[in-house]
């Protein structure tokens, strides 16, 4: 009941927000680019190791990734543009942040790792593959939204990573989790790129069946 609470006070402010901007008459274009500018600085903060604050700006960024979609349908500028800008600039902003991250675990420091940078190269191919695999379907005729890890759940999982990384030398269990999120991140996407691939099969064998 408690999290129900927080969600729909959540929303309550981002409905609020949409409506101020939707009456301003910001374009929804204008949102977008603005959310993906941010990402291109979320970026650059992981690959200098700041990750805490690329966590915070990560969640900033989203937010507008949540305001640009809400905002055209509130004021009526949903455009076929629109929403091919939307989905191309999410790819951006999604390899940016495993981009920066690889960066970082590349550099010559102490957290140096090559395992963490295959792990980051490994879910910045595979997420890519799990978009890019509903929109060729789509495009086909096949929805195929299905799989464990779509995009808001890997958003989840970096800004958890980002957010547990405030100290480098700290001890605690709960601090530095990107590596745990690193593997969750390169599994769970390539797990839900084989299972999003057979799901297509089925439905197109399915159609072409029917015919």
């Amino acid at each position: 009941m408690f999290g129900a609470s927080i969600g729909r006070g959540a929303m309550r402010i981002i409905n609020a927000m949409v409506r101020v901007l939707a009456s301003a008459g910001i374009s929804p274009n204008v949102l977008t680019t603005v959310g993906v500018t941010i990402n291109m600085g979320c970026g650059v903060l992981f690959g200098i190791g700041e990750f805490f604050w690329a966590g915070v700006v990560l969640i900033v960024a989203n937010l507008f990734d949540m305001l640009d979609g809400n905002v055209a349908r509130s004021s009526g500028q949903v455009t076929k543009f629109g929403s091919f800008l939307d989905s191309s600039l999410d790819r951006l902003s999604d390899m940016v942040s495993f981009f920066g991250i690889m960066i970082f675990y590349a550099g010559n420091s102490p957290q140096h790792s090559l395992m963490n940078v295959i792990l980051a190269g490994v879910g910045m191919i595979a997420s890519v593959m799990v978009s890019y695999t509903t929109a060729r379907s789509e495009g086909l005729g096949v929805k195929a939204n299905v799989g464990f890890l779509q995009r808001p759940e890997r958003i989840v999982l970096l800004i958890i990573g980002a957010l547990s990384t405030w100290d480098w030398n700290s001890n605690n269990f709960f601090a530095n989790r990107m590596p745990p999120v690193l593997w969750v991140l390169a599994v769970g996407s390539v797990w839900t790129v084989i299972h999003r691939m057979y799901y297509i099969w089925k439905e197109f064998k399915r159609i072409e069946g029917d015919k």
